[in-house]
């Protein structure tokens, strides 16, 4: 079995989750674009830190 790849999130396209009211403390975002994963980040906390990966099924 081969081990998985992490995707290179450095030039992803970030877009406020439909899961994010809007409010102050409410910021996250999700990247289109990478087959079977959502990539999710908090965008006011740490905008350029690190980012968890999700199958897309959950």
């Amino acid at each position: 079995m081969t081990a998985p790849t992490t995707p290179d999130l450095s030039t992803a396209t970030w877009r406020k989750s439909s899961y994010s009211d809007g409010g102050d403390n409410n910021c996250i975002e999700v990247a289109d674009g990478y087959p079977g994963l959502v990539p999710v980040r908090d965008s006011k906390a740490a905008p350029t830190g690190p980012a968890l990966l999700v199958t897309a099924p959950a």
